[in-house]
């Protein structure tokens, strides 16, 4: 080989390997938190006034612990959704009463923490206050636990009714004796809302929102609840009096997955 040609070949060679170090694909940087779209807001934007238990963002719930993807104690809602409760709560603040939210849109990580919870039928540390009398095998077949949530979607909500002037609710502590979520008011754990037959998120069929053992001022509560809603238009879920949906949704078949966080709605609608 001469001079000139293995010159050739070196530059050939080098040329070769540079085009090779160049296509390489980059390193993946890890990936950001999705965001919501721009009609979701915070409820507290539209409606300060609303009282704001969220549940998830604090271990006093049926798993037990903070539920992955709450990672601020904040209601987010579709804008439509928000502006609808915020018409029910002054129907109810007219007659002494406030909403009280407990969950709003959940995210699909939320969902799926549900899911793995719910397989696990071991980790039975709440059951005797949250489904005493159900046993966890059967929370996907009896629809407890489901791996998609209409939460997800952005415009379904869990809430009930508090009397005003509201006393705020206890904190939870961890560890401490349980109540059953279907006994008598007073002995379940303290909740400032009025009597609506049991606990929120007790599963547990007496829970239906139309079932038969729930009667006198727990009935009257039950149906102050949905009327005040329905008129607004929301809709129940039959099978948890706490449950309701705004609609028509804006976003009838998207689950999302953004956190609950300030930062992932935009600009005023995260206040």
């Amino acid at each position: 080989m001469t001079g000139l040609a293995r010159t050739l070949r070196n530059i050939a060679v080098s040329a070769t390997a540079l085009l090779a170090v160049t296509a390489a694909p980059a390193r993946a940087e890890p990936a950001s938190e999705p965001k919501a779209p721009e009609e979701f807001v915070a409820l507290r934007a539209v409606d300060p006034t609303i009282i704001q238990e969220m549940r998830y963002f604090t271990p006093h719930n049926f798993v037990g612990e903070r539920i992955d993807g709450y990672e601020k104690p904040m209601c987010i809602l579709t804008e439509p959704a928000a502006k609808a409760l915020h018409k029910a709560q002054r129907a109810l603040l007219r007659k002494g009463y406030s909403l009280k939210v407990y969950d709003c849109y959940r995210p699909q990580r939320a969902v799926d923490h549900f899911v793995r919870w719910a397989k696990d039928l071991d980790d039975e540390r709440m059951k005797a206050e949250f489904y005493p009398r159900v046993d966890k095998s059967r929370l996907f077949e009896d629809g407890y636990i489901a791996e998609k949530s209409g939460h997800s979607r952005g415009s379904t909500l869990d809430l009930t009714v508090v009397r005003l002037p509201a006393k705020p609710t206890r904190p939870y502590v961890p560890g401490e004796p349980l109540s059953p979520c279907h006994g008598p008011k007073e002995q379940r754990f303290p909740d400032n809302s009025i009597d609506m037959g049991t606990g929120y998120d007790c599963f547990d069929t007496i829970s239906h929102t139309d079932d038969p053992r729930v009667t006198g001022g727990q009935r009257a509560h039950r149906d102050l609840l949905r009327n005040t809603l329905g008129k607004v238009g929301f809709t129940n879920l039959p099978e948890e009096w706490w449950h309701f949906t705004y609609k028509p949704e804006l976003f009838p078949d998207t689950y999302f997955d953004f956190p609950v966080s300030p930062r992932s709605l935009h600009g005023k609608h995260g206040k």
